[in-house]
């Protein structure tokens, strides 16, 4: 419940306001026993409660003008707590102004400056008094002193306040009084009045006839109360119909305006820019001061202009991003609009300054979506790549209303679990393998790579070999697998001239549930050896028997003997084959093509060649290391075939003239024959 009192104010110390028990309808002797407190945030207790009567009087004379100072309504606001049971009243004070402030001036005295050619009519500003009480008992009239020249008017302005203005009744002439003394009295309405009054002096010049004039009676302006010195609040602007530095405008705060007002801000004199001075440390919400445009002539002409500024409260508290709930790691496969975050979002400032925008960036595949008040939802807003993507920092942005706006961000982090949705791939589409023959058993052969991008065991890859067959074999004869690196092994040796080439597929599969694969060819290429000999298919000899040919016994030069031909089971350089003599019993006789292998004559036959020859040609290929072979061609020179072929396992040669055992037998005979004489030289000595 809630109780309203009202006591003017100055009210002596004890006297009664009221009475609580009655007021709230209790029991004034169950006060104490329910141990009753009242609590106030004012640094005084103005008021005291009589425990055992429930009386409730004045503890502390109160002021309304030191309390409210120029606030309408002035109230004090208490609550009183009982207990057994917990009950909790508001209690509420109206604190009613009585007349005990006398309206002020600010200056103890004020001085006008008129140009004596003015006319009567003319009007001058004067000034306000000031009364802090409030209502009735405030400022409500003004009166002039009698004067033949001046008599006072009020005036209105825009906002509905009114000011006092000198008004020039007749016209003055200061030749015969430069200075007139006014008393300018303030009245408020309080019964019994009270008043003020301040000399006004009047000075008489002879100077300009125009007063500088204000665009608007009443300047209105806003700025925040954390404002920096030098901000702007208002231009005023005032315009002067003279010329020269008659019609030249200063500005300036009127003597009126509080010099704590003037020590807040500055007028510039010559631009009316009206700016932040200092601190704005007010309790007011609304400012009030006078400005002043003065001329330049040598008797100064002014007006002034009510300048009200509003302090505007600033939004100092920022909005406030709290994380309920939070499902992390999510499933890459997750379904659009699956909530991930529960977010709550508060802004303690009142009004706009609290409303709350909130948003993520937009390249995301996430959204907020609004769920109960001040609660939003975080949900996917696309399908999830985790290989693309493996965690989003998702960072929330709120922003409130406020002016300038506070903005708060907070950042989620999101990871996104694998699932198994990428089989393997391989780096190619196909892989060649080439292999020497003659490979040694268990040769390494080729690593094929698959890669998966997704992790774990849905990352891990196993190869096998899929089943085939290989020239009627199984694949499994020829070839083994390690299946965790993909690397392949030969289990046999390849023969190039058995097996050129052959193609498998070996399939790639990830660990995953259910597992997924891949296959790909692998073509293996056998590279041939030099292991094969040249073989000669001509000429031909049987039982270890030479080879003959029959030539006529006088064929001409470049007569073709014969053609060895050879063959080998080798490939590209390995099979090139070259013919070259390895003997010949008539190197004058016969030449051998390298590459053609035609034997054939190097001149003309005569009669006295020998019948029989006897070549040996030696076929060699180009491998590395080479290999060759050899055949032997017996050649016997005659016109027709004869019935029995000769012998060719000599030469087919003349036997040289010194040979060993020629030598031997002419070195006897010389040994003999020495002798022989010898014996017959002696005989002959011995007989004479």
């Amino acid at each position: 419940g809630q109780l309203v009192y009202s006591i003017a104010e100055e009210t002596e110390r004890g006297a009664s306001v009221g009475n609580i028990a009655k007021d709230l309808g209790i029991d004034a002797a169950a006060l104490s026993a329910r141990k009753f407190r009242m609590i106030t945030g004012s640094s005084k207790q103005y008021f005291n409660i009589n425990a055992s009567t429930g009386a409730l009087s004045v503890n502390e004379p109160l002021d309304r003008e030191q309390l409210c100072e120029l606030k309408s309504v002035c109230l004090l606001n208490y609550e009183l707590v009982l207990e057994n049971p917990l009950e909790l009243y508001r209690l509420e004070f109206k604190v009613l102004d009585i007349n005990d402030n006398s309206p002020t001036f600010p200056l103890s005295e004020y001085h006008i400056n008129m140009p004596e050619f003015l006319s009567p009519g003319a009007r001058f500003t004067l000034p306000n008094a000031q009364d802090l009480d409030e209502g009735a008992n405030s400022v409500q009239n003004y009166t002039l002193s009698p004067d033949e020249h001046f008599y006072l008017e009020m005036q209105i302005r825009g906002d509905g306040s009114k000011y006092p203005e000198l008004v020039l009744k007749k016209a003055l002439d200061r030749e015969q009084q430069a200075t007139h003394r006014l008393v300018l009295t303030a009245k408020d309405g309080g019964n019994p009045p009270k008043s003020g009054d301040v000399p006004v002096i009047v000075t008489v010049l002879d100077t300009n006839d125009n007063a500088p004039e204000f665009e608007h009676s009443v300047y209105r302006a806003s700025i925040l109360e954390n404002s920096p010195s030098g901000t702007l609040v208002v231009q005023v602007h005032a315009t002067d119909l003279d010329e020269g530095p008659n019609g030249e405008v200063r500005y300036s705060f009127s003597n009126t305006t509080s010099a704590d007002l003037q020590r807040m801000f500055s007028i510039h004199p010559h631009t009316g820019e009206v700016t932040v001075n200092g601190v704005l440390a007010v309790q007011r919400p609304l400012l009030e001061m006078l400005v002043e445009a003065r001329d330049n002539g040598a008797f100064g002409m002014s007006s002034t202009a009510k300048l009200l500024v509003e302090i505007t409260d600033v939004n100092n508290h920022g909005p406030e991003i709290t994380i309920t709930s939070l499902s992390s790691p999510i499933p890459e496969d997750a379904v659009p609009g699956t909530v991930i975050a529960l977010l709550s979002i508060l802004d303690k400032d009142p009004g706009e300054n609290g409303k709350v925008t909130c948003q993520i960036s937009e390249n995301l595949p996430f959204q907020l979506k609004p769920s109960l008040q001040n609660y939003y939802s975080l949900v996917t807003s696309e399908l999830l790549d985790r290989e693309l993507i493996s965690e989003y920092n998702i960072t929330i942005t709120a922003t409130d209303l406020g002016s300038p706006p506070i903005t708060t961000q907070k950042t989620v982090w999101v990871q996104i679990s694998d699932v198994n949705d990428n089989p393997p791939v391989f780096s190619a589409d196909t892989f060649d393998v080439f292999v020497e023959e003659n490979n040694p058993l268990g040769a390494f052969l080729y690593q094929v790579s698959a890669s998966d991008p997704d992790v774990g065991e849905n990352g891990r890859v196993s190869y096998t070999l899929r089943n085939s067959t290989v020239a009627g074999s199984a694949l499994t004869s020829f070839l083994s697998m390690n299946l965790a690196n993909g690397s392949i092994y030969a289990k046999r040796a390849f023969d190039f001239e058995q097996l050129r080439s052959f193609y498998f597929q070996v399939e790639a599969k990830d660990n995953g549930s259910p597992a997924l694969s891949a296959a790909i060819t692998v073509n293996v290429y056998i590279s041939d050896q030099n292991d094969n000999a040249p073989a000669i298919l001509y000429p031909t000899s049987q039982n270890g028997s030479v080879a003959v040919e029959v030539v006529p016994r006088l064929a001409d030069e470049d007569y073709l003997v014969t053609k060895v031909v050879a063959d080998d089971e080798d490939n590209a350089q390995n099979a090139w084959l070259s013919y070259h003599l390895a003997h010949s019993s008539d190197s004058t006789l016969f030449q051998l093509s390298p590459h053609t292998g035609e034997l054939r004559t190097t001149r003309s036959l005569r009669s006295t060649d020998f019948l029989k020859h006897k070549v040996v040609v030696v076929v060699r290929d180009h491998g590395d290391p080479p290999l060759s072979s050899t055949v032997t061609v017996g050649i016997l020179l005659a016109d027709t075939l004869p019935q029995a072929l000769p012998d060719f396992d000599d030469s087919g040669e003349p036997p040289p003239l010194l040979n060993a055992t020629n030598i031997y037998l002419i070195v006897s005979l010389a040994c003999v024959s020495f002798i022989f004489a010898a014996f017959i030289f002696f005989l002959a000595i011995l007989r004479l």
